[in-house]
């Protein structure tokens, strides 16, 4: 039986000099758990009948894992009108009353809607959890079971879409401003916690260089599937050095590349896709499903596998335990 996660909102959190408006919060359940889905490349078509198969795995996939919070890493709607591929893309969440947080990918703006048209839609809809942010990156705290104390921390950001640099080709990066905001938003949450890093995990769309860098390193392991080069961006503004000098993250969860959903450590960070949940609307090795991670209460670490749209399940680790030298 699913527990009940108590939303709260930044309103009334108490988590000193936290930056307000881009802070939100859900509790760990009764039985001290926060299991999270993650939904990547959907790549709704509004119209078009080979969507019908992301509904379908979606529905099956909450379901089966009845989790605490949702996370939606972008490439959501690739058709016109935007706001229906959302809506439908959105709708297996509402419908069962799951808080759940979203960021966009390089496709999503390309159809009738700017990015910041797409951020404010989606703070209109139930059960948003970018509902009382600004912009596209934002922190949603994971408190005990009483909803009073920060134990984890959930970063949801806004990797961009594409080059912005005249003759460099490619995929965006995340902005000096960006990687400010993260370092200042993990000081504080540290300092309120009696300057411990909370156990944290990031969420975005574009994988970071370290990702190429982590997959093909002589001897580091890899559990999961690779299938095809990470379509990092050309440059690296450094937003993994910032992770390892703040010291919370301990994984970070990605799309964008649809025959990806390994994992594999790197400096003490897990680099994870999650797996495509998209229908026949791109391109697909047919394999459909969702990332589900598990966090424990008062532990630094979590459990994580893959859910897939037939039922089954694979590719389950425990972090860091399954990746520490014996």
């Amino acid at each position: 039986m699913r527990t009940t996660t108590r939303i709260i909102l930044s309103a009334v959190l108490c988590v000193a000099g936290l930056l307000g408006a881009n802070a939100q919060s859900v509790s760990f359940n009764k039985g001290g758990k926060l299991k999270i889905v993650q939904f990547t490349d959907i790549h709704w078509v509004a119209g078009k009948p080979e969507t019908a198969d992301a509904a379908a795995n979606m529905n099956r996939v909450l379901d089966e894992e009845k989790p605490d919070i949702v996370i939606y890493t972008g490439d959501i709607t690739t058709g016109k009108p935007a706001t229906e591929g959302l809506d439908k893309a959105l709708e297996p969440v509402i419908r069962r009353g799951i808080p759940y947080a979203v960021t966009f990918g390089n496709h999503d703006d390309e159809q009738d809607l700017t990015r910041p048209q797409l951020y404010e839609y989606i703070k209109s809809k139930e059960g948003c959890l970018n509902a009382k942010t600004e912009g596209g990156d934002f922190v949603i705290t994971i408190t005990a079971q009483d909803g009073k104390q920060a134990k984890a921390a959930l970063y949801v950001m806004d990797s961009n879409a594409y080059s912005t640099i005249e003759g460099l080709k490619g995929y965006g990066w995340f902005l000096p401003e960006q990687i400010a905001w993260y370092t200042q938003t993990s000081h504080e949450l540290t300092a309120s916690n009696s300057g411990k890093p909370l156990p944290a995990l990031a969420f975005f769309h574009i994988p970071l260089p370290e990702y190429n860098e982590a997959s093909t390193a002589a001897d580091n392991p890899l559990i999961g599937q690779r299938g095809e080069q990470a379509c990092s961006p050309g440059i690296n503004t450094g937003m993994l050095a910032a992770m390892l000098e703040a010291g919370d993250v301990m994984g970070t969860f990605v799309g964008h590349d649809h025959v990806n959903n390994y994992v594999t450590p790197w400096h003490g960070i897990l680099l994870g896709y999650g797996q495509f949940t998209g229908g026949k609307t791109t391109y697909t090795d047919g394999k459909r499903g969702a990332r589900v991670i598990e966090l424990t209460e008062g532990k630094r670490g979590f459990k994580t596998w893959i859910r897939m749209s037939d039922g089954t399940t694979c590719n389950t680790v425990t972090y860091p335990e399954d990746f520490m030298k014996k």
